[in-house]
């Protein structure tokens, strides 16, 4: 069994590749073997692999299954302790594996972990999509050490110390197989987006815990390349979130945030529309409210099974305020602003 095995899930993302893989096989091969899983590419990656990284292990997927089955299916080949989970757009730094492998090895109450994710564009800004360590708000709301909704904050040093955290970056997630596949895995059914919060919830939900380690570093292309206002994205997102909702949520709070949630989203449809003109983005809050009252049902077991699973009640790592609050009545646009 190898100790490290980092996993870059790919589809059509030569370019990418091209960059940012050097990197990742500089800095890591000391300490890791290297796979692309490919998620049948059109776009001749698989060729320029070959051709120029022969030493980067392929794993060729028969279809597009998505960032969350296709990594599903992926690791199901590999055989290693400790899992890391990589997009392909993250430039790696000298000595970043080894903070992340030192601190798992020593903690064995610690399932996962993430570095300090900075932009590529603005080296001394975070990253969005994760940043320094992700939590959750009492209705479902994500944010981050260095991140919350829109505002991205610069890195002046505020979050340079190790902290645990609701969910680490699916970017640049490092995980212990054991308790990858003991939590079930990322759900595939989600496709893409919230998959990674979703897996990170149910392994708190079994006492594990998950933490950023700062000293560990990466930058990321992330949303710096992704357009505004997608309206699959907006899908996706506040479909697998609702649907993350009713898995992880203790019984005594699922109906009332819920019921919270029916009004939030309306309001943020509305909001899409009036106030920002977009009604790709209304239609497609309108469509995910309606796809997940259509496939609730499906996920009656899970949340039995979620639930019979839990050992902690409180996870103070989802915290109990409404982020929509702080952020937009209190003004509170930074982490170390919000109620601790």
């Amino acid at each position: 069994m190898e100790k490290v095995a980092i996993v870059i899930l790919n589809w059509n993302g030569l370019a990418m590749l091209e960059k940012y893989l050097p990197s990742v096989i500089q800095y890591s091969r000391d300490e890791a073997t290297v796979y692309v899983a490919d998620n049948a590419s059109t776009d001749g990656s698989l060729e320029m692999l070959r051709k120029h990284f022969p030493e980067v292990k392929l794993i060729l997927l028969e279809k597009n299954w998505g960032f969350a089955e296709g990594y599903n299916k992926a690791l199901k080949q590999i055989e290693a302790e400790y899992y890391l989970l990589l997009n392909s757009d993250i430039e790696v730094t000298h000595h970043w594996l080894t903070p992340m492998i030192e601190f798992l090895d020593n903690h064995q109450d610690v399932a996962a972990c993430q570095p300090k994710l900075l932009s590529i564009f603005d080296k001394d800004r975070f990253e969005y999509a994760g940043a320094s360590g992700g939590f959750l708000d009492k209705y479902g709301y994500p944010f981050c050490r260095g991140r919350i909704f829109e505002t991205v904050e610069e890195d002046n040093g505020q979050y340079d110390y190790q902290a645990d955290c609701l969910w680490a970056t699916g970017a640049a997630l490092m995980i212990r197989s054991k308790d990858y596949w003991d939590a079930g895995g990322l759900d595939g059914r989600f496709f893409a987006h919230n998959e990674e919060i979703d897996l990170c919830w149910r392994l708190h939900i079994r006492g594990r815990r998950v933490v950023c380690l700062p000293e560990s570093y990466a930058y990321h292309v992330g949303g710096g390349t992704l357009p505004k206002g997608n309206p699959m994205k907006t899908f996706l997102n506040f479909r697998n979130n609702l649907t993350m909702l009713y898995k992880c949520l203790p019984e005594e709070e699922l109906k009332s945030v819920m019921r919270w949630r029916w009004w939030l989203d309306y309001l943020a449809a509305w909001e899409m529309l009036i106030l920002k003109q977009n009604v790709g983005d209304f239609k497609a809050v309108y469509r995910a409210r309606r796809a997940f009252k259509q496939w609730k049902k499906d996920f009656v077991e899970d949340r039995r099974r979620i639930q019979a699973s839990r050992v902690v009640k409180e996870i103070p790592e989802r915290r109990n305020f409404s982020l929509l609050w702080q952020y937009y009545v209190k003004g509170r646009k930074a982490f170390n602003r919000l109620p601790q």
